[in-house]
């Protein structure tokens, strides 16, 4: 447990926050995000998402409890934390009367990186807004802003970069851009931590993920596992002539009548299988003309912990 800190890439223990009044936005997390990951923090709204990541940002200061960035210490090493941190917020603020590259280069500025070791043009280009180098950023689109915000984030080349909700608001082409140097910065060894909304990115993206609610994280596990834990499956079964009544069957959890001819049944992986669904269904002396099933996915298994929380 002793060299655990060095190997994380952020290490939060206990960590708490009660503003005044008493609202407890953070009760006692604990996480683990290991480097070189892509790690997926998830939550519905005001579960302490956006809390966790402003207090690594030392942009909250925390009640109790401890964490660190990179093997640093947010109280006792401040400075070497911060530098190990690039953070892309969720809401676009900047000065509207610098361009792009004086953005950069400010930035750079601020976290002391010399000019010789600079490499503004080459964020703006990796961000495909090279051709907005001198461009008042004021006259950007939304997608554009977002993508600067994360050049931004990376001026001082920060092990970590963590995107709180860096794809609302923007269109799909724009979103693919953006996972696509994310995967290349992930690739080259940058560890991510996301938040999102789109359960579908995390999905497709995330090593691993874990759920925040009410300000404790409820799950924490490789994303492959946590699929695994959906127990509800769908199988959309056509037969040959129309259906007047829905057939039973204790295999099914739920059936419904899409239409006239197409049945929409759920049953539960840990009490049946696809195969005994069908078989109940023909025994009903229908008989099958197409199967389509749906496999469990991350929304399916959010929404259950979530509800349980």
């Amino acid at each position: 447990m002793t060299d655990q800190p060095a190997q994380a890439a952020i290490e939060i223990r206990d960590l708490t926050k009660v503003y005044k009044g008493g609202k407890r936005a953070l009760d006692g997390i604990n996480l683990t995000i290991p480097r070189g990951q892509i790690y997926g923090l998830l939550g519905p709204n005001g579960a302490g998402k956006s809390t966790t990541i402003n207090i690594l940002a030392g942009l909250v200061n925390k009640t109790s409890g401890s964490a660190s960035i990179w093997g640093f210490d947010i109280d006792a090493n401040p400075r070497n934390a911060k530098n190990s941190i690039g953070i892309v917020p969720q809401e676009i603020v900047f000065d509207p009367f610098f361009t792009p590259f004086e953005t950069l280069e400010n930035q750079a500025g601020y976290y002391g990186v010399p000019k010789d070791r600079r490499r503004s043009m080459e964020l703006l280009r990796a961000v495909h807004l090279e051709d907005k180098a001198n461009a008042y950023a004021r006259t950007l689109s939304g997608g554009m802003k977002r993508r600067l915000l994360v050049a931004k984030a990376m001026v001082h080349s920060p092990p970590i970069l963590v995107l709180d909700e860096p794809t609302a608001g923007v269109d799909v082409q724009l979103r693919q851009q953006l996972w696509a140097y994310v995967k290349e910065l992930n690739a080259m060894g940058v560890t991510i931590v996301l938040t999102t909304h789109y359960l579908e990115e995390a999905e497709e993206l995330c090593d691993r993920i874990g759920i925040i609610n009410h300000g404790r994280v409820i799950t924490d596990k490789p994303t492959r596992e946590l699929i695994a834990m959906a127990q509800e499956k769908v199988v959309q079964v056509t037969v040959d002539r129309d259906i007047t009544a829905p057939p039973s069957d204790p295999s099914f959890e739920k059936v419904e009548l899409t239409d006239e001819r197409t049945l929409t049944i759920t049953y539960m992986k840990n009490r049946a299988n696809a195969g005994q669904v069908l078989s109940a269904v023909q025994a009903g002396g229908l008989a099958i003309v197409d199967v389509v099933t749906r496999d469990p996915d991350l929304e399916d298994v959010f929404l259950n912990l979530t509800a349980a929380a």
